[in-house]
């Protein structure tokens, strides 16, 4: 699993979402693992801005032409931004999946339970147990 982009300065989910702290604002994606695991992405389907999302619950899903996958809200809070280019062009998270691929922007109303999410290293340990 060492091969898997991991980049350090984001935090992730159990469940393969990452997550980026900006303020009070937290920009979310799907990372590469995950991407590699669905293959080519077919639909993203994504919540409305204003929309109010709990941690650990789905917000979304994403299908490729391998599976349907929920997308998990890293943490609680109001969608502020919503990705709309993966509307027409689901592929840019195949293209990008921590950049042009990110999905969604939470306001968070306490941005405490950032710390709670997996830092780059026990994420990589994470999917190096997952694998065995």
């Amino acid at each position: 699993m060492s091969n898997v982009n991991v980049p350090d300065d984001l935090r992730y989910t159990k469940d393969h979402e990452w997550a980026k702290l900006d303020g009070n604002k937290v920009r979310v994606g799907i990372t590469s693992f995950a991407v590699e695991q669905l293959g080519d992405i077919t639909l993203v389907d994504l919540p409305k801005v204003g929309t109010k999302l709990e941690a650990g619950k789905a917000f979304g899903t994403v299908e490729s032409v391998k599976t349907l996958s929920d997308l998990y809200a890293p943490m609680s809070g109001t969608v502020v931004e919503v990705n709309e280019a993966l509307a027409n062009a689901p592929e840019l998270v195949n293209e990008g999946a921590f950049d042009k691929g990110w999905m969604i922007v939470l306001e968070v109303a306490d941005s405490t339970g950032f710390d709670g999410l997996l830092d780059a290293a026990s994420y990589r340990k994470h999917l190096d147990e997952s694998a065995h």
